[in-house]
């Protein structure tokens, strides 16, 4: 088991494998589809995003509300292949990575090797176990989403799996 800080060094990314396992520790952000739209509206109005891309990781994610004395309510990921058609551009234009579940296109494969990226997988079903490695929550951008809002979380030891490697190795088709 590897332990990693956010946001990860190119050298930390290219010692990573499709299989590995990682405890993630740092900042995440949280965005599902209609997040995604509202970012590209901002991209394609030459407007500024409500975070950096430079470095950053998007959690494919929508929380539930926070039970008293949590950061967060349970914080499963969702599909990422939903996000298939956004991913490329973001990851272009500076992303780090995304964590999600489930496979994603070739297209998407292409985009994480050529900026050098990687895509973590968490493990559908375990939403309450996410929750309790977000140490904080802060909404981010687009409150009327609800919970498909962008919200900034610090994460400790976030339990994933490298899913799709710089190299272009992914674990689906090992």
């Amino acid at each position: 088991m590897k332990k990693l800080s956010l946001p990860l060094t190119t050298e930390q990314k290219l010692l990573l494998h499709a299989g590995d396992c990682v405890l993630l520790s740092g900042t995440v952000y949280t965005a599902r589809d209609c997040a995604h739209r509202r970012i590209f509206e901002l991209l394609d109005a030459d407007m500024p995003l409500p975070f950096s891309l430079k470095d950053a990781f998007i959690y494919y994610a929508g929380p539930c509300p926070a039970p008293e004395g949590f950061a967060t309510g349970s914080c499963g990921p969702t599909t990422s292949a939903r996000m298939n058609v956004f991913a490329p551009r973001l990851l272009d234009l500076g992303l780090g990575g995304m964590i999600g579940k489930g496979e994603m296109s070739e297209e998407v494969v292409s985009a994480i090797v050529r900026n050098r990226a990687v895509y973590f997988a968490a493990v559908g079903g375990a939403g309450a176990l996410y929750a309790n490695a977000v140490k904080r929550s802060e909404l981010v951008a687009f409150p009327d989403l609800l919970s498909e809002a962008v919200y900034r979380f610090e994460v400790e030891d976030f339990p994933v799996v490298v899913a799709i490697d710089c190299h272009g190795e992914t674990i689906y088709k090992q």
